[in-house]
Formats: structure tokens, sequence, C-alpha cells
């Protein structure tokens, strides 16, 4: 679709293309000039901003053709326009006259980069423009660019469990006005990428931040080429995150390979995003709000901003989010709290009144947002970023968490220039991650278990040799029933208890299920194992290979051993961390 077709050719506002449909009563997107249209108002919803600024065009209106059940042109009100009936999805376009035979212009696959940096921003973007209606959706799936996932993905997310998005900023000096930024000739390095986590029940989410900068392996990346063939990108060994993309033809399903490598954690789509993105999106919103405590005046960004609070938009926010030598200890680490403060700024203005009941304000982010956008296969129309938007949208930014990994500086390096995992933390954080547990505490949840499993530890034990027990593995490691079998009745007296096999399905976390009338056996049992209130499961009796009732003990992936205690992962987050909430007002430093 050329210029014009997306609504900026001869400066033409978006909005001002629709038009009323007298035979539906619906507003429709009128991709090519429109006659002028009745200030009536729509009897089925409010009309698109701008709609009413109708232009002139040829003196005789067009006519629809005539339907069953519906009236003919010739009995139209006077002075309507009928539009044509709007050609199916993938139909050939009838070229208008005077240009017949004229192909459509190809889409630029590669033109179009993506911001969705804060975990709700597409839902606003989509949900906001709904109302719309269906043609001005169509004609956002047309901004979409979506490049292959080669495999490295779960196969996109799922709304019954957790997600986990990964978002790639590259420093491409791709749009006008990039010439100052990134490397010249550059291929475009992953130069900013958090791994977004969203509950499995959307109460809170983490934005784990990766630096550029810390040594990694990237692994071999099998990757679609332009012709539809599949090439092995070669990996490599103590490199910095950052040469993950664009370096030696690497993808972003590259990213998200080196990601899993990494983290031990699969991500469910990626989006990127290069420069524009942010002036862009930053523009439609009309400007975030943020807060420095310090003058900033840095040449190599070109911020220059007094102590305070700002509003910034366009090129002033990307000078915000690249600069690190003002700021912190000057590096990429107080660069990347630099960028958290900038999001959380965001998400806070993309959830404000403002933003959420000014229609002109979602009609510019949703066109912003989409023409912005580079996707995995995954999520390659509006219909699917609308449901990753919704999911999205149900969180409460007081519950996003801005993390970034536990690193330290690289002890190989006289001359300190990278960072490598600390070992004695980052698993900590990857292991919060995995398990789906919150690095923020939402209070009433908290409390609410703490009562469950005091409730469940309480009360009487009934001795091991009346604990009766059967045992499944449920993602443990291979011989684990069979070895907690014999520890259990060997060591710990249980006799009655009896190896069933591998579970129907694998777990995270061990679980013990039990009936009412067993609660002693599962506390003396709890007792035994080590195992928390909360990996106590209520639930009914089943019977063993006797017949006679048992509880169920299920080994899940957290499982380390017999004779190893099995307790639910600490919710404290390592300190290196660096954690802030998106509702917070941080002042730069």
């Amino acid at each position: 679709m050329d210029a014009q077709g997306r609504g900026r050719g001869e400066n033409i506002d978006p909005a001002d293309q629709w038009v009323l449909n007298p035979s539906t009563g619906e507003y429709e997107l009128r991709l090519g000039p429109s006659a002028p249209q009745s200030p009536i108002p729509s009897p089925r919803g409010p009309r698109p901003p701008g709609a009413g600024n109708a232009r002139p065009r040829s003196s005789t209106p067009e006519r629809a053709p005539e339907r069953p059940g519906r009236p003919s042109p010739e009995r139209e009100t006077p002075g309507r326009d009928v539009p044509p009936q709007r050609r199916r999805r993938g139909a050939p376009e009838e070229p208008p006259p005077g240009r017949r035979g004229r192909r459509p212009a190809k889409k630029n696959k590669k033109a179009k980069k993506a911001l969705l940096w804060g975990s709700g921003t597409l839902a606003f973007l989509v949900l906001g423009t709904g109302v719309a209606g269906y043609l001005y959706l169509e004609h956002l799936n047309d901004n979409i660019t979506s490049v292959s996932d080669d495999g490295a993905s779960t196969g996109g997310f799922k709304k019954d469990q957790a997600i986990n998005i990964l978002l790639i900023g590259t420093d491409k000096r791709t749009g006008a006005g990039n010439e100052g930024y990134g490397d010249k000739g550059s291929e475009g390095h992953a130069d900013t990428t958090i791994l977004l986590h969203v509950s499995k029940d959307r109460s809170n989410a983490t934005a784990l931040s990766i630096p550029r900068d810390l040594i990694v392996d990237v692994p071999d990346c099998p990757t679609e080429q332009e012709d539809g063939s599949q090439k092995v990108i070669p990996g490599s060994t103590g490199v910095r995150f950052n040469t993950s993309l664009g370096q030696g033809g690497r993808t972003p399903s590259c990213t998200m390979r080196t990601v899993t490598e990494l983290t031990g954690i699969k991500p469910d789509n990626f989006m990127v995003a290069d420069f524009n993105a942010v002036k862009t999106l930053t523009t439609a919103v009309g400007g975030v709000e943020v807060c420095l405590g310090k003058d900033i005046d840095d040449p190599d960004s070109h911020l220059k901003l007094p102590k305070g609070t700002h509003r910034i938009e366009g090129e002033q926010a990307l000078a915000f989010v690249r600069t690190r030598h003002s700021v912190g200890l000057g590096g990429d680490l107080s660069r990347i709290e630099l960028q958290q403060q900038f999001l959380s700024a965001l998400m806070r203005e993309l959830k404000s009144n403002d933003t959420l009941t000014s229609p002109s304000k979602m009609l510019k982010l949703a066109e912003a947002g989409t023409e912005a956008l580079t996707v995995d296969s995954q999520l390659d129309s509006i219909n699917k970023l609308k449901d990753l938007g919704m999911e999205l949208g149900k969180l409460n930014v007081k519950n996003l968490t801005f993390a970034t990994i536990p690193v330290i500086d690289n002890p190989a390096e006289k001359v300190k220039a990278t960072v490598v995992l600390n070992e004695a933390e980052a698993p900590q954080v990857f292991d919060m991650i995995r398990n789906d547990v919150s690095f923020t505490e939402v209070k009433q949840q908290k409390k609410k278990e703490k009562a469950a499993v005091a409730a469940r530890l309480k009360g009487e034990k009934a001795p091991a040799s009346e604990v009766r027990v059967r045992i499944l593995n449920g993602g443990a490691p291979s011989g684990s029933a069979q070895s907690t079998l014999s520890w259990l009745q060997v060591e710990q007296g249980v006799g009655k208890s009896e190896n069933a096999g591998n579970a129907p399905a694998e777990l995270a976390k061990t679980t013990l299920e039990y009936a009412p009338g067993q609660a002693d056996q599962a506390r003396r049992l709890a007792d035994i194992m080590g195992l928390s209130g909360s990996a106590m499961k209520p639930g009914e009796s089943v019977t063993n290979a006797q017949g006679l009732p048992a509880m169920t003990l299920t080994l899940g992936k957290d499982f380390k051993g017999a004779g190893v205690k099995v307790s639910a992962p600490t919710a404290k987050v390592p300190d290196s961390a660096k954690k802030s909430t998106a509702d917070k007002v941080v002042c730069a430093e």
C-alpha cells in the first residue's frame, strides 16, 4: 500500500478518510477521494475523529450495487453518497480511471521496526481504535511487518499460560534524522533487550533487562533467507550479547535463541524497534514526563536538560534513552536504569485518562505503533496483536517490576569494558521467572497465601508408619520416584508407599495432593520432605495398588534428589537485580 493509501498522501489525516455508509449506518474507510458527507451522526456509535471533514470530489456521486433487502440507490436520501462494496481481503483491486494496468506497490518488509517496550502498550493501541470498525483494522493489518521466528519460539503466547515476550531495540541508523546515532554502517545490534514476563494470572509482570555488553555464547542459528531457503548462521563463544542480532546475517530469532541459552527461558514471541519507534510513539502520545535529579548536558546523546521534571517527545525522547555518560557511573548499566525510568513513564502515560479518553491520540498511536512494528511470524496480524494486548492490558502498572540481570565486571579484562553473569545471584532471578514467581509483592495475594499455608501446616501429624502415598515423577530427573521410595521406606519409616511411575504431565513444582481425612498424613509427609504449605494441595483421595486410599506425591522440576528438602522458590529478589516498579517516579541522577 502506498503513502496515499495509508492516509498520508497530500497531508491527508487518516481520520478524514472515514465516510458514512447510509445502508449500514456504519463509518467505513475510503482510501480514495470522497464526496461530501452528510453531517448526520451514525445511529450505531460515535463517529471517528475528523470524519466530518470531507473533501470535494467529482460532482457525480458513486452508487453502490443494489443488494437484497436493502434500498436501491434511487431511494437513498438525496445528498448522501453510498460507498462501493468493499472487496474481500486478497482480491485484486480495481484500479481507478487513468491508472489501469498499474501494479500495486510492493511492501518493503525491512523498512519498519517496532517499539512495544511497555507491557500494556499494545492493549491501548488496538483496543482504543476498535470502535473505528473492521475496515480500519484491515488498514492496520497492512502496516504490520513480520519475520520468521525460525522455530526459536514456543510457537506463540497462550491465553491460559504465563507469557514471555522478547523486546529488542536496535541501533541501526534507519529513518530520517538518525545519522548521528548508533554505529555508522551497522547492520543493527541488539542494543536494548528486555525479556518481559507476564504471570499466568496476569497479576504481575517482570521486565528483565539484558546488558548489551554481557559476555555470552551465541548458538548456531537456523535462519530463513529471503528466497525461502534455510541457512545455519554459525554461533560464537564468549562474545557480547548485542552481536546476537545483525552480525553475520543474524535475525531476531538468533537473539531469541541466545536468551534461551542464557536464561533457560524460551520466549513466546519477539518484537523489534529502531530509533524511529521511540520518536513516533512518544510524539503520538503527546510526550512522556521524566524527572532529572541533576542537570544533564551529554554531548554524545545531545541531551541538554536542567534538573527537574520535563515532558519529552520525538528527538528529545530518543536522546534521553541514549544517554549514559551523564548519569550514574557513565556506563551501559546506568543507561539501562535511565531506559527503565523512561519506559515506566511511558506506561503511566498510556494508562492515564488523558490518553485513554482521547480518540485522536488513540488513532495516532494505532498508526504509529503498527507502522513501527516488526514482529515474529506468530504475531503477524492485528487480531493476534489485539489478543496479546488484551492479556497485557489486564496488568496494573504498580505490579510491573523493572529489573536487570545480575552481572559483575569481566575479571579477564584489565580495562573494564564488558560484564559477565553474577553466578551467585543470576540463577535465582532466572528461576523466579521460570517458576512464575512475582518480583513485586502483591500484598493481598501474599496475605491469603500465608494464611492458607499456615492452616495446612498446623495440626497433628500422623506417625510415619501410617502415611500411605503414591509417588509420581512429574519432571524430576529420571529415577527420582524410585530413589525417593527407597529413602522414605528405609530411612524415614514410610512403609506404605509405592512407585506409581510417570505423572500425566510435567510440573514446575513438587506437589502433595490429599483428601480432607488425610490432612494429618499430609502434614507428616510435608515435614519429612521439607514441603511448604503451598505445595500441599487439598483434593481427592486416590487408590493404591492394594485398593486402599492414598495420597499423591508428584515430584516436579524443582526436585533435587531424595533427602534434599523441597521448598518453594524464595520471593526475595537479589539486590544486584536493581528492581523498580512502573508506578514509581524515579529521578535520574
